[in-house]
C-alpha cells in the first residue's frame, strides 16, 4: 500500500503467500504479440484517474503517444477542481469515458477497447477490483496487460506490524485474484511518494520542512526510496507495454533516490543553511504508539515502521518475479531527492 500517503488517503475516504494454479476461460495474446507491445502504441484504460496518482498516470500515457481513456463517473462535473483536471486530461490528449466501477455494463464496453488496463483506484476501492477482472475476463481476452492498483511497499514480501499488515493483505489478495484468473500483469512497487515525504524531510505527520527540530524513526540509518508521482505514472506505463515486465513486479529504485533518513536531513541541512536537532525514537517506542494511536495515525506509523525501520523499500529482489525500473527503463530521466529537495526552498 502506498506508504504515507495510504492514511492520509483514507482520510478522504481512501499474508503468507498461497498456491494458486494460473487458469483462463479466455484466450490471451500469443508470444509473438507480447514482443510488439513496447514497440506499438497500446490503447489504455485508466480506473481510477481523477485519484492522487492516477493523474500522473493518465498524461504519462497520453505523453508517451498510446491514445488513452480515463473512465470517470462524470465528464463534465461542477467541482471546478475536478472538471479543470478533466480538462487537463483533454488538453493532454485523453478520452473522457463516462463508467463506473460499479456500472458492470459500462466496464464491459470501456475493457473492450483497451489493450491495457490500469487501476488506479484508492484504498476504499482495492477490494473491489475484483468487479475490474470479472470485466477483463468477460471482453474476451482483448486486454493484453493488467496493472492493479499497488503503489507503495511489496505486498508480498513484508512484515509490516497491523493496521498496516491488513492493508497490504487486501492488495496480496487482489494479486491472487488476477493470477487465478490468468490476466497477465505487472505489479508496481514505487515506494514512497515524494510528495508526501520530502516535504517533511521524511517526517511521518508534519505538513512542512521542520524549523529547528526532526523526528527520526528508529535510528535514522536505514535507506529509504523516494519516487516523484510524475515519474512512478511514466515508468507505469512504460512497464505496462513491456513484455519484459509481463508477469512482474516493477519496483521503481531509483539510485540517486535511496537515501537514509539522516542523508535526506544532512542534504536539507545543506541546502537550506539551518542545522536541525534530532529526536530519536527507538523502535519499541513506535510500535508502542502504533498501538496506542487511533486511525489513521497507527496506519501512518505502522508504515512508517516498514519503510524507516524495517527497511521494506529496499529489500533484496527476486530476480524470478521482479524487473527494477530504472535498469529496464534507463533512458527515463527521473527526479532526484536533491532535485526535488532544491524545490522546496
Amino acid at each position: 500500500m502506498n506508504l504515507i500517503v495510504v492514511s492520509l488517503l483514507v482520510l478522504k475516504g481512501y499474508e503468507g503467500r498461497c498456491n494458486h494454479t494460473l487458469h483462463s476461460l479466455v484466450s490471451y495474446p500469443a508470444p509473438q504479440e507480447k514482443e510488439s507491445m513496447a514497440s506499438e502504441k497500446s490503447r489504455i484504460l485508466v480506473v481510477g484517474g481523477t485519484g492522487y496518482i492516477g493523474r500522473h498516470v493518465v498524461t504519462a500515457s497520453a505523453r508517451l503517444g498510446h491514445p488513452t481513456t480515463a473512465l470517470v463517473r462524470d465528464t463534465a462535473p461542477s467541482d471546478p477542481a475536478k472538471a479543470q483536471l478533466l480538462q487537463g486530461f483533454r488538453d493532454a490528449g485523453a478520452t473522457l469515458l463516462q463508467g463506473d466501477l460499479y456500472d458492470h455494463a459500462s466496464l464491459i464496453r470501456a475493457v473492450r477497447d483497451a489493450d491495457v488496463v490500469i487501476s488506479t483506484l484508492g484504498a476504499l476501492q482495492i477490494a473491489d477490483q475484483t468487479k475490474l477482472i470479472a470485466a477483463i475476463k468477460e471482453a474476451g481476452g482483448n486486454v493484453r496487460r493488467f496493472l492493479p492498483s499497488e503503489f507503495g511497499l511489496d505486498v508480498d514480501r513484508t512484515g509490516a506490524v497491523e493496521p498496516a499488515r491488513s492493508i497490504f493483505a487486501g492488495k496480496a489478495a487482489i494479486r491472487r485474484a488476477v493470477e487465478a484468473a490468468g490476466i497477465p500483469y505487472t505489479y508496481v512497487v514505487s515506494n514512497y511518494f515524494a510528495g508526501y515525504a520530502l516535504p517533511t524531510i521524511g517526517q511521518s505527520l508534519p505538513p512542512a520542512p521542520p524549523v529547528d527540530k526532526v523526528v527520526i524513526l528508529g535510528d535514522g540509518a536505514t535507506k529509504v526510496v523516494f519516487v516523484e508521482e510524475g515519474d512512478i505514472g511514466t515508468f507505469a506505463v512504460r512497464a505496462a507495454v513491456e513484455p519484459r515486465a509481463e508477469n512482474k513486479t516493477l519496483h521503481i529504485r531509483p539510485a540517486a533516490n535511496a537515501l537514509s533518513h539522516e542523508e535526506l536531513i544532512t542534504l536539507w541541512e545543506s541546502k537550506s543553511g539551518k542545522k536541525l536537532e534530532r529526536v530519536y525514537v527507538p523502535e519499541d517506542a513506535v510500535l508502542k504508539q502504533i498501538q496506542e494511536s487511533p486511525i489513521p495515525l497507527n496506519i501512518v506509523l505502522a508504515i512508517a515502521h516498514a519503510g524507516y525501520i524495517r527497511g521494506e523499500t529496499t529489500t533484496p529482489l527476486d530476480a524470478a518475479s521482479a524487473v527494477e525500473a530504472t535498469q529496464l527503463f534507463p533512458d527515463v530521466k527521473y527526479t532526484t531527492v536533491d532535485d526535488y529537495l532544491t524545490r522546496l526552498l
